[in-house]
């Protein structure tokens, strides 16, 4: 009885220590994890946080290509997507869909997160308010959008394209299994500003590439300002209904209801498919330019500063023979445009060991793209 006692107040002291120096979160992760048979964040957890709906409109079903699943994935990939604990595969080829397959129960209606492929959703938004005169200049400063950031030191120099192009300096280390780091706080926290605007800066901005949440989370607070609506609404209005979404999506939010733009738009495969679709086509749905050219070129085009391989939301391979550039999340979501042979092509699933030893790509990337253009284009 006395353990008992000794180990409740060790809890109760251990809990209100961490509320204190705001760490509670934390109990919020153990609850959407451990808890539900996880060890971290998953595709499947979008129905454990509110979220923002981005709504479809006139669903416009994929035409399928005459070889519709008519050529069997070859041993090399097949294993790989086992192995890599995939959950849906597809490829579209000169706009039409020429294969899709599902493991592990998936479907064609599944909803699953995109994760980090939402950075580069943000960025098309970013480019859009931009070229609707809502964002006068990528190159505005983020203080112009919240002065209150013109109180840190060297915050006076941030811009949005900066946070776009991932040359932000902020103090944020990327990190998705330490609790404690700020990763944690912005996808179990209440509060996306507290886990963002507390942030200071350790390089000055636009001097040096960094990979971090953090800077499109402020970019996407700057675009939600600019625009005056939900991002949610404002991707459904401008993006999802003009490509005949199949289906709804929805955006996971925090408690205030922002979305976290980081990360957390669940939707279809189908569906993920045709924002792939849109930059094959130079950002036009039919015969109608639904993002600006000009700034699709700069979204693909690789910076110097991350030698290379990242542009603005899009990580990069031109130095592959197959060149292509592609939407990635943790744990292997991805979305690989592959100009040259006219093909997108998609896979989610839930990898937590995802090497990435090609430049800090994954490798899983390159493969898939030079297998399946192999396949696909004898």
């Amino acid at each position: 009885m006395t353990i008992l006692i000794y180990f409740v107040t060790f809890i109760v002291i251990a809990a209100v220590l961490f509320y204190l120096l705001g760490y509670s979160y934390i109990f919020n992760g153990i609850s959407k994890t451990y808890l539900k048979g996880k060890m971290s964040a998953h595709i499947d957890d979008g129905k454990f946080f509110t979220h923002n709906v981005i709504a479809a409109g006139n669903p416009v079903p994929w035409e399928k290509h005459p070889e519709y699943n008519k050529k069997s994935l070859p041993k090399s990939i097949v294993e790989d997507l086992n192995h890599s604990n995939t959950a849906s595969f597809l490829v579209i080829k000169s706009g039409k869909l020429i294969h899709e397959q599902y493991w592990n129960g998936y479907n064609e209606l599944s909803k699953t997160n995109s994760f980090s492929m939402a950075k580069a959703v943000t960025v098309m938004l970013f480019g859009k308010a931009f070229e609707e005169g809502k964002i006068k200049s990528i190159d505005d400063k983020f203080s112009d959008y919240f002065p209150e950031f013109k109180n840190k030191e060297l915050a006076e120099h941030l811009t949005l394209k900066n946070l776009a192009q991932m040359e932000s300096g902020l103090n944020w280390e990327e990190n998705y299994k330490n609790p404690f780091l700020p990763n944690a706080k912005a996808y179990y926290g209440r509060s996306l500003i507290k886990a963002t605007f507390s942030r200071t800066f350790k390089h000055q901005p636009g001097k040096r590439f960094e990979y971090q949440s953090g800077s499109t989370q402020l970019l996407g607070f700057a675009v939600r300002k600019a625009v005056n609506q939900t991002l949610a609404s404002y991707l459904s209005e401008k993006i999802w209904i003009p490509l005949g979404m199949e289906q709804d999506a929805e955006w996971s939010t925090d408690e205030s209801g922002m979305e976290k733009t980081y990360c957390c738009i669940h939707a279809s495969t189908r569906d993920f498919a045709k924002l792939g679709q849109l930059f094959l086509n130079d950002g036009k749905a039919g015969e109608k330019q639904i993002l600006n050219l000009d700034f699709i070129n700069q979204m693909r085009t690789p910076t110097k500063k991350s030698e290379e391989i990242y542009g603005m939301g899009f990580w990069i391979n031109y130095d592959n023979p197959i060149k292509h550039y592609y939407f990635l999340g943790l744990q292997g979501q991805y979305i690989i445009m592959v100009p040259e042979h006219d093909m997108v092509i998609v896979r989610t699933g839930s990898f937590n060991n995802l090497p990435k030893n090609d430049r800090g790509r994954p490798d899983q990337v390159k493969f898939l793209v030079n297998e399946t253009v192999q396949l696909f284009t004898d």
